[in-house]
């Protein structure tokens, strides 16, 4: 399985892992302002080892260490296609289907970062392919077989690593000392024919393939991406999105905002309402997740 790799660069220092109260993450979803119904579905979670406790002669259960260390921070955004109910059932099986998966693999954490890294990303992998067969599933029980599909972005942060695994076109960027890179490659018509060399890629936005999806959880392929990027310096920011925020608002206006931002809330709401200000012309998600420190 292919592995791509964002290179940061090197800290000064190797920084401690951030504790939950020093995570700084927020998540919204927005219609738009033309269309009537959200397709975009959203999951912003931590991941942690839990004890529950059934019953006790202990005096004090509550006083135990129930919950476990964070093992990892997931945020998923998740763009359906389809008429009707069609796209937000598509995105809301795949975010329900990955998030049961992720749950179900804990053991797979350990291995992140390790030389037995490949059980790791085998699962990830494994996560969007189990979403694919279920979005493809709940199809085949609609009346005259109705398609449905959706996108896929999903990043999942086991310090000091971000997993990013990707099916579509929304996307997951990453801020760090002034600069943002996109994480992700949009899957679509119009960057498979800038990647053959058949499109310039100055005029991909006019292309009418710039949104059509060349893999799609639940459509005729899937074929999801893994990209790595090492986030231990304090202070650097994840932002993930649908579509949506990217039809309104350039790369180089997110970066300005992230430069400046006050709070992973603050932030979101603000490229929201820059993208509504614009048209609004599709339902727009951002979810934005950082480790506050010395160097935020």
């Amino acid at each position: 399985m292919r592995l791509a790799e964002l290179f940061t660069t090197p800290t000064p220092a190797v920084e401690s892992k951030p504790r939950d109260n020093e995570l700084d993450l927020f998540g919204l979803t927005h219609p738009g302002r033309v269309r009537k119904d959200n397709q975009d579905h959203f999951l912003l979670c931590t991941v942690h080892p839990q004890v529950v406790v059934h019953g006790t002669s202990l005096p004090h259960p509550t006083q135990l260490p129930l919950r476990g260390q964070r093992l990892a921070t997931m945020l998923l955004v998740a763009d359906g296609v389809g008429g009707g109910a069609a796209g937000a059932d598509a995105s809301r099986i795949a975010a329900e289907t990955v998030t049961r998966y992720v749950a179900s693999t804990l053991r797979c954490y350990h291995a992140a970062g390790s030389t037995q890294e490949d059980q790791f990303l085998t699962a990830l992998r494994a996560a969007a392919l189990e979403a694919h067969d279920a979005v493809r599933a709940d199809a085949i029980t609609r009346a005259g077989g109705q398609a449905m599909a959706t996108t896929l972005t999903l990043g999942i942060a086991v310090w000091p690593w971000l997993y990013v695994v990707q099916v579509g076109d929304s996307r997951a960027y990453f801020f760090e000392n002034g600069a943002l890179r996109q994480v992700t490659r949009d899957q679509t018509v119009a960057q498979d024919l800038i990647d053959n060399g058949v499109l310039p890629a100055e005029r991909a936005a006019a292309s009418p393939f710039s949104h059509v999806l060349s893999s799609a959880i639940g459509g005729s392929e899937a074929m999801p991406e893994v990209t790595r990027v090492d986030i231990r310096r304090r202070g650097c920011v994840v932002l993930l999105c649908s579509d949506g925020l990217t039809k309104h608002v350039s790369n180089a206006e997110i970066a300005e905002h992230l430069r400046v931002m006050q709070s992973a809330e603050q932030v979101s709401r603000a490229l929201l309402e820059l993208a509504l200000s614009r048209g609004g012309t599709d339902n727009i998600t951002v979810l934005v997740g950082r480790a506050r420190g010395p160097s935020s």
